[in-house]
């Protein structure tokens, strides 16, 4: 294969089928901080951060009252919303927390600090940051060395600006 990307091409917008749209709103609206951007009646919503048209697209074309994938199927494994810095990671965690979702697991990756969690209608999210590449771990030969260590949670909700 002889063909690459350009190297600025970056993931646009996701596209997300959900069962409810007015739960899903919710969620990535007052839990993740998104706003909405436009909506048309139950059947579809834009949301985005700040004034981009759209990041996330909610629908309900073909999932209205449906159920999430069962364990074991193809799909979408996550959705990865990357924060600038450690404070902003840091207040969406404490965001989410207050909220009541349920965390499923987190990772120090060495390039990066992740949070993983699911949202209403059972689709994988990622809230995460990178680290500075000048930081990023490598080995000898200057490979990159992601890792999978324990994020120390309590540390990163220190980050949390003072009101």
């Amino acid at each position: 294969m002889t063909y690459k990307t350009h190297p600025k091409t970056r993931i646009g917008h996701i596209h997300l089928r959900v069962a409810d749209l007015d739960r899903a709103i919710a969620f990535y609206r007052d839990v993740l901080g998104f706003t909405v951007q436009q909506q048309f009646g139950n059947s579809v919503a834009f949301l985005a951060a700040g004034d981009y048209h759209h990041h996330i697209g909610l629908n309900t074309w073909q999932s209205q009252g449906g159920s999430a994938a069962p364990a074991g199927h193809t799909g979408l494994y996550h959705t990865a919303f990357l924060y600038p810095d450690r404070a902003a990671l840091a207040v969406a965690l404490r965001q989410v927390l207050d909220a009541g979702v349920v965390l499923e697991g987190s990772a120090d990756h060495g390039v990066s600090e992740a949070i993983y969690f699911a949202d209403p209608d059972g689709n994988g999210i990622e809230i995460y940051r990178d680290r500075d590449p000048k930081d990023w771990p490598r080995d000898e030969t200057g490979d990159l060395k992601i890792s999978n260590s324990a994020l120390d949670l309590e540390a990163l909700l220190a980050e949390v600006p003072a009101d």
